[in-house]
């Protein structure tokens, strides 16, 4: 009684193991197929993944260009340099608080300004997107597409991006707000000299606040079946 007890048990086993490897292959054949609804071909995934990111990039860099999308945004808010927050304090002390808001003000019209040419250049950065990369980022996490994009493309983004952050920073005048506060700091005896880099930090936060904007707009993409807004994206994600 107890061999055959055992013999079941065993059968019962090897079968569930096939069901789960079946299922298993089910779903990794559904990332390819729409999630079962239609084939789609390796171009289609590549294409839709392509659309998100469009997309998401064309929302993303709207939203952040708009007057006080940065400021007035608590996730991407660009804050007085963290790194010069002596700085801050002592202004602060000195009875510069005016002048240390407007130029935090000013930091992010900067980044607002850049934002407005933001667009074209994460589009064409997404052009050598893969049937590899694809499949990797429909089994990925929500942000999957978003972090593809920062992983691959932020050095050439950067060096694209930086005439268009000199260009906001020119415009806004942001060291007519910042040169009145580091020049009196500097001159306070017993401090250490300092004068942070404001194009590589304007540039630094700037593409990671449009960043965190597009990972929000593939969330709702990928959850939100309003946010699929053409064929592709709904064959490709589903709803």
């Amino acid at each position: 009684m107890k061999i055959i007890h055992l013999i079941l048990i065993c059968i019962f086993t090897v079968s569930l193991q096939a069901q789960n490897a079946k299922d298993l292959l089910n779903k990794a054949n559904n990332v390819v197929k729409g999630g079962g609804k239609k084939n789609l071909s390796n171009e289609q995934v590549v294409q839709g993944l392509k659309e998100a990111l469009t997309i998401g990039s064309n929302n993303a860099s709207a939203s952040a260009s708009k007057m006080d999308g940065f400021l007035g945004n608590a996730a991407i808010k660009i804050p007085f340099p963290p790194e010069a927050r002596e700085v801050e304090s002592k202004a602060r002390q000195l009875g510069m608080s005016a002048q240390v808001n407007e130029f935090v003000k000013t930091l992010n019209r900067a980044a607002e300004e850049a934002s407005k040419e933001a667009a074209p250049i994460f589009v064409n950065a997404v052009k050598g997107m893969t049937f590899t990369d694809g499949v990797s980022i429909l089994r990925g996490n929500d942000d999957a597409a978003t972090q593809f994009l920062n992983q691959r493309t932020s050095p050439e983004l950067k060096t694209k991006f930086r005439p268009v952050i000199k260009r906001a920073i020119d415009k806004v005048q942001l060291t007519k707000y910042w040169s009145p506060i580091i020049t009196r700091y500097n001159k306070l005896p017993m401090v250490r000299k300092m004068n942070p880099n404001l194009e590589d930090y304007v540039l630094d936060r700037t593409l990671k606040g449009l960043f965190t904007l597009i990972a929000q707009e593939e969330f709702k993409i990928r959850k939100d079946p309003a946010a699929r807004v053409n064929d592709i994206l709904r064959s490709v994600f589903g709803g």
